[in-house]
C-alpha cells in the first residue's frame, strides 16, 4: 500500500470544503486531513478535475477556519510579494516568501488548461494543493507544480490562479465534475494593434460555431464582454464552461465588428 502527502486549503468552514490538487488524491482509497491543531479527519472526495489538477474534498469537523477562493489574482502584477503555505517534505504548515515572477504562464504541458502564476517562493514536494496568499491575506492561487531536478525547488514554481480554481470548484461542488463543452474551433495567436489576440484558424463543419456563423479568419476581441488577449485565454475561458451554456464573442471580420452568440455542445 503506497502513501503520499500533499497540502490543501479550507475554503468553506461551515461546509468543511477543502481544495487541493487532483494528483494528491488520484486513485486514493482513503484520504486523511491533518488540521493545524493536529486533529486528523477522514475526507470525502466531492469531485475532481484532472484537466486543471484540482479536487474538492469535504470533512466534518468543528472550529474550522477558512480562506475563501476569490478573483483577487486578477489584481496581481509581476513583482508583487506572495507567501506559499504547505507541507514541503512533510514539514506541515510551512511558509515561504517570494514574488510573482510572471503571470499567465501556459504551454508548459503540465495540465490541460494552464494560466499559471509563476513564483520564486519556495515550493517543494508536499506543497502541492497549498495556498498562495497575497500580502493583504487573499487566497490568490493553489500550488500545483515546480520545475527542478529531482522535484526540488529551483525558484520556479507554478500556482493555479484563484479565479480559475473558484470557477472549477463551483462546478465540482454542484455537479462533482466539470462537464466541458466545445464550440468547434481551432485558434491561434495574432498581433493586432500591438496586442496579442485570438484568431480562429479552423471552424469544424456542423459544429456550434459553424451553425452560429463563425468563420476562419475571425479575430476574437471579447468573450462575454471581457477582452481576449491571446488564444490561451480564450481556450481557458471556454474550458470553464459547461455543455449548454452560451458564450457571446465579439469578433473582427474584414475590419468590421460583429457579435455572435454560440451555445456550447458536447465534446467529441
Amino acid at each position: 500500500m503506497e502513501q503520499s502527502q500533499g497540502s490543501g486549503v479550507i475554503i468553506d468552514a461551515k461546509k468543511g470544503l477543502i481544495v487541493t490538487n487532483y494528483h494528491n488524491v488520484e486513485n486514493a482509497q482513503r484520504t486523511i486531513i491533518t488540521l493545524q491543531d493536529r486533529r486528523q479527519v477522514n475526507a470525502k472526495i466531492v469531485g475532481t478535475d484532472p484537466e486543471t489538477d484540482l479536487a474538492l474534498l469535504k470533512i466534518t469537523a468543528k472550529k474550522l477556519s477558512a480562506l475563501p477562493l476569490t478573483n483577487a489574482d486578477k489584481q496581481l502584477e509581476t513583482g508583487d510579494f506572495l507567501v506559499a503555505i504547505g507541507s514541503p517534505f512533510g514539514l506541515d504548515h510551512s511558509v515561504s516568501f517570494g514574488i510573482v515572477s510572471a503571470l499567465g504562464r501556459s504551454g508548459l504541458g503540465l495540465e490541460g488548461y494552464e494560466d499559471f502564476i509563476q513564483t520564486d517562493a519556495a515550493i517543494n514536494v508536499g506543497n502541492s494543493g497549498g495556498a498562495i496568499v497575497s500580502m493583504n491575506g487573499k487566497l490568490v492561487g493553489i500550488s500545483s507544480a515546480i520545475v527542478g531536478a529531482n522535484n526540488s525547488n529551483t525558484g520556479i514554481g507554478f500556482a493555479i490562479p484563484g479565479s480559475m480554481a473558484k470557477a472549477v470548484v463551483e462546478q465540482l461542488a454542484k455537479y462533482g465534475e466539470v462537464k466541458r463543452g466545445q464550440i468547434g474551433i481551432m485558434i491561434d495567436d495574432i498581433m493586432l494593434d500591438d496586442k496579442i489576440r485570438a484568431v480562429i484558424t479552423t471552424v469544424l463543419t456542423d459544429s456550434p460555431a459553424d451553425k452560429a456563423g463563425l468563420k476562419a479568419g475571425d479575430i476574437v476581441l471579447t468573450y462575454n464582454g471581457e477582452a481576449v488577449y491571446g488564444s490561451n485565454k480564450l481556450h481557458n475561458a471556454l474550458g470553464l464552461m459547461r455543455v449548454g451554456e452560451k458564450v457571446t464573442l465579439g469578433i473582427l471580420r474584414n475590419h468590421k465588428h460583429k457579435t455572435i452568440s454560440v451555445v456550447l455542445g458536447m465534446r467529441v
